[in-house]
């Protein structure tokens, strides 16, 4: 025996308590004194603090947003209701818009000038969109050179009364100067027109391939002004999603008479772009919850699927309490339908598509009933999968996809998007900022979805298991960032790791091992309900996490999201004594890296049986690096310790997690 255990062994005939515990065994577990820990040399006067579970410093509570998460008696945010005509000119590959949005300044100040974002500046020749990402990449332009180009930018005085508004633009934001300050309670109505030339590849977020449109970032939106930062005015790179403000939309689209568009919101003039045949079996599909084909192949095939194909074709929308709107036309869409609860559930694509797209309505049906009986009712009356170039991306009842050549795939990437309904269309977090409150709680939601469509795939906790050993091996490697990072900052490589699948293993460790999943999901719940069309900061997440769960959090959300901690535990030293027929066991348990979890311990006795224990992560409260128990089984011999048996947290180093009896003990 070597002289550290012998070391251990007098410090642990200092026990200060013992705790019986019932088991299905005869056993009594004790915890003793931890030896003082070894970093920076010994330490006589006793263990050094760790900062890992000092109080998080989070901003003071104010009368917009209280110390529980909540938002504060005197919460508020702007408001915008947009009014947009648009025309899609087919054969220049350009929109020409022009729009009427009513704002309202709900804060406490008088604002002298009002910040737009004109997003297709991106897609301008060295735009800083163009110097940070390569061409070809992704988020790249590609070589194209577009931009907003801005036609009219008035301010509306009365019925006939325009004035011109001094503006100036930065990169993606136009600033428009007013001529006196809005007050507190007052409105401004602005009316703006602008075209622009359509990218075929628009940063992966809105685009064109051959006749197929996906229209996005498509008008002049209003920057948000907040509590938090004022004007927020980050630039648009694509990266970094988008932060905006809710109201009520109505927008007609102008296209040529043989395409079908799908778009945010509902329908309002389907007796004039729809045919009769279109007409009866929507209202079918709206009561069934069988998908039912809307325009047909066939249709298609013969031209029937449009009342004539010369001319152009008006569609009108309109959508309540959304933050943005988004559309797609293409002259070839398939369009199928279901419905859940009187909700439309939709797919367009095109044939070529259609072998596994002929599933996509049922997709997204399946989506919006997990996500409302789970967490949250989908308050939208439809929601359309429409298939196109774009990889994925999202928007308010509207989710863009690629056709996909697996089932699986399709229905991760369909019901992903969907999942943003609730992150962030629903609740209106800033994505450019905070990216992992859009993509880390979506993917989150998304494991019980696709373990709900595909369980021979395997159950949540299985899935939860693989996006935890992807995080597992980027610590191992040193290669993993913290979570809270603006998400233009993240290099491109590590952004799926980084904004998707840590902060969602974050939350798998926080529900499964910290919580527990009844606290966790009232919890959660109660953020969505909170923040419902609201624009909650990290903290406020934070704060109702542990205002209605019940516990203190700052060091997971310190070790985990705001800083970078790595995990691993080790059995450092058992020490076992045989008393008659009882085993006297004795483990030091350590912890080789800065981040504290749960301590999960299987024990495995000679008879083959197994007796397992708990500990929570706050056991590392005064010491980081020991913590020691005392056991003792009567008519059992320990043969082996294992800490995390099951794999249900993260270590970086699984090797020293293993203790076996020497032979013959």
């Amino acid at each position: 025996m070597n002289g550290m255990i012998l070391t251990y062994r007098v410090l642990i005939a200092a026990a200060v308590c013992a705790i019986a515990r019932p088991h299905s065994i005869p056993a009594q577990e004790q915890m003793t004194s931890a030896p003082p820990s070894r970093i920076g040399g010994f330490d006589a006067t006793g263990v050094p603090d760790t900062s890992v579970f000092a109080p998080l410093p989070m901003p003071p509570a104010t009368e917009f947003r209280s110390a529980s998460g909540a938002p504060g008696p005197r919460y508020w945010q702007n408001h915008a209701d947009y009014d947009i005509r648009a025309t899609l000119d087919t054969a220049a590959r350009s929109l020409t818009g022009q729009l009427r949005l009513r704002y309202t300044n709900h804060s406490p100040d008088t604002l002298h000038f009002v910040w737009f974002q004109v997003e297709q500046n991106a897609f301008m020749d060295n735009s800083l969109n163009a110097l940070v990402f390569p061409q070809q990449s992704r988020f790249g332009a590609r070589g194209f050179d577009g931009g907003d180009m801005i036609d009219r930018f008035d301010l509306v005085r009365g019925p006939t009364a325009r004035t011109a508004l001094t503006t100036r633009v930065e990169g993606t934001e136009l600033k428009a100067d007013l001529p006196q300050g809005l007050a507190p309670g007052a409105t401004a109505d602005f009316d703006i027109a602008w075209h622009f030339a359509i990218p075929d590849h628009g940063a992966d977020r809105m685009g064109r391939d051959s006749s197929l449109y996906e229209l996005a970032q498509w008008y002049p939106r209003v920057a948000v002004y907040d509590d938090l930062r004022g004007w927020n005015t980050e630039p648009y790179l694509g990266q970094g999603e988008f932060y905006l403000e809710y109201g009520d939309f109505t927008y007609a689209v102008t296209v040529p008479a043989g395409y079908i568009v799908a778009g945010t919101g509902s329908l309002d003039n389907g007796a004039e772009v729809l045919t009769v045949a279109e007409r009866t079996r929507l209202a079918k599909a709206a009561t069934s919850a069988t998908p039912i084909a809307i325009t047909t192949a066939d249709e298609l095939a013969s031209g029937a699927a449009r009342p004539r194909s010369t001319g152009t074709y008006t569609w009108r929308f309109r959508a309540h309490n959304v933050r943005d709107v988004a559309w797609a036309a293409a002259p070839n869409y398939l369009w199928d339908a279901s419905s859940w609860h009187g909700i439309l559930a939709q797919a367009y694509y095109r044939p070529s598509a259609a072998s596994l797209w002929k599933d996509a309505a049922d997709m997204s049906r399946m989506s919006i009933e997990e996500y409302s009986t789970r967490w949250f009712p989908y308050p939208y009356p439809q929601i359309s999968a429409v298939e196109g170039p774009i990889s994925g991306m999202e928007y308010p009842m509207l989710a863009m996809e690629a056709r996909s050549d697996d089932q699986n795939e399709l229905y991760s990437v369909v019901t992903h998007e969907i999942g943003h309904n609730w992150f962030p269309m629903i609740v209106g977090s800033n994505e450019r900022i905070h990216f992992w409150q859009d993509e880390g709680l979506n993917t989150f939601i998304n494991l019980f979805s696709e373990a709900r469509r595909y369980p021979d795939r395997g159950d949540q906790m299985a899935r939860a298991a693989d996006e935890r050993g992807e995080e597992e091996k980027a610590e191992s490697l040193g290669v993993d960032i913290p979570i809270e990072m603006q998400a233009d900052r993240v290099p491109p490589q590590l952004l799926g790791l980084n904004s998707y699948d840590k902060p969602s293993v974050g939350l798998q460790l926080l529900r499964q091992e910290i919580l527990g999943p009844d606290a966790f999901d009232d919890a959660f719940r109660t953020y969505i309900r909170r923040w419902a069309y609201k624009h909650p900061a990290p903290a406020d997440f934070y704060r109702t996490m542990e205002d209605v769960s019940g516990h203190r959090l700052d060091w997971f959300w310190r070790e985990f999201w705001i800083e970078n901690y790595h995990f691993d535990q080790a059995l450092d030293s058992v020490v076992v004594r045989h008393h008659g027929d009882t085993d006297n066991v004795t483990v030091l348990y350590g912890n080789h890296a800065r981040g504290v979890l749960p301590i999960r311990a299987q024990f495995t006795f000679a008879d083959g049986t197994t007796q397992d224990y708990r500990y929570p992560a706050e056991v590392w409260s005064t010491n980081t690096t020991h913590y020691v128990r005392r056991y003792s089984f009567v008519g059992k011999h320990v043969a082996r310790i294992e800490l995390d048996p099951d794999h249900r947290m993260i270590d970086i180093d699984r090797s020293n997690n293993v203790w076996m009896a020497p032979p013959n003990s």
